[in-house]
């Protein structure tokens, strides 16, 4: 199944993809506030899912705008350096990974869907891409041996990485320059796992505009989905719609001489094969307006 958020009239929706039609599951009896409340829902949810799909109402998907599939996960975590390209372009510039897994945060206020404005930021002006497949986790779980990961993944989304390279590189946890509002596009939808038969076995590519910059494929990855599992439920609990971004081959435009980053009007799409595709328009960051509350709580 492909398992959308999406909004209609206002409300926000659980559907799932039908070609170019979305069946609103929001519509039948027991229906889940969310994507991620189905997914906690465990095998239960996606039989539920199954079912309702054959009765819910059909809308096109030109009448209805996809959203993030995940609106608020626990947990958006990012693993750096996991393509050989992406580590030999940034050695280039003196900048070297050791041979573990190095994760980071993206803080989940970032997230945004695929294909909502991202905003260049008034702080910065080094913004960059990085197409990624991302994990989405399906159930509680730790302490997960490798070879049993697959089970505890509900499917997979398109991310986009985005990044300021130089708030990222002034702390080693990179997680300031890997969370501005906006700075977490992914969808178009959650492709889940019996739909995906090998997921190192799928083309990545990211254009600017029409410009192609980013063709890999996840089977370069060093660190193998299993792995990545078996590393995070070692240090604490995964939860149902956590989102794990995998890393990104080389390409990106902070590692180009001269760098290319993103400017206001860009556009960036990112696709995977057998999951779909996102593309975010860049506009310029609106000005900021204080949002502080006054003594009787109301916002001055």
């Amino acid at each position: 199944m492909k398992l959308a958020t999406f909004s209609h009239q206002n409300r926000l929706r659980v559907g799932v993809i039908d070609g170019d039609l979305i069946g609103d599951l929001s519509t039948q009896e027991g229906a889940p506030s969310s994507l991620r409340e189905l997914l906690e829902r465990g095998a239960e949810g996606m039989e539920w899912a199954r079912r309702a799909a054959t009765g819910a109402p059909r809308l096109p998907l030109a009448q209805v705008r996809l959203e993030a599939p995940i609106q608020a996960p626990q947990k958006f975590l990012c693993l750096g350096g996991n393509y050989p390209s992406h580590l030999a372009e940034a050695a280039r510039l003196g900048l070297v990974r050791g041979p573990g897994q190095v994760w980071f945060n993206k803080q989940v206020s970032c997230i945004a869907g695929p294909c909502d404005d991202v905003y260049l930021p008034q702080a910065s002006h080094q913004f960059d891409y990085e197409g990624e497949l991302g994990v989405v986790i399906g159930e509680r779980c730790r302490h997960v041996v490798a070879e049993d990961a697959m089970q505890v993944i509900a499917g997979y989304v398109v991310v986009n990485d985005m990044s300021v390279r130089d708030w990222q590189l002034r702390s080693p946890t990179h997680t300031l320059g890997k969370s501005f509002d906006t700075h977490g596009p992914l969808g178009p939808w959650l492709v889940t796992r019996d739909e995906i038969a090998d997921p190192h076995a799928l083309r990545l590519r990211t254009w600017v505009n029409d410009e192609l910059r980013q063709d890999g494929h996840t089977g370069e990855m060093l660190h193998r989905i299993g792995d990545m599992v078996a590393e995070l439920s070692a240090a604490f609990t995964l939860m149902p719609g956590d989102i794990l971004s995998t890393g990104s081959p080389a390409g990106v435009g902070g590692l180009m001489h001269p760098p290319r980053y993103l400017q206001p009007g860009d556009r960036v799409r990112v696709e995977i094969e057998g999951i779909g595709a996102i593309e975010n328009r860049v506009v310029a960051e609106p000005l900021a307006r204080l949002n502080r509350p006054t003594r009787q709580g109301v916002a001055a």
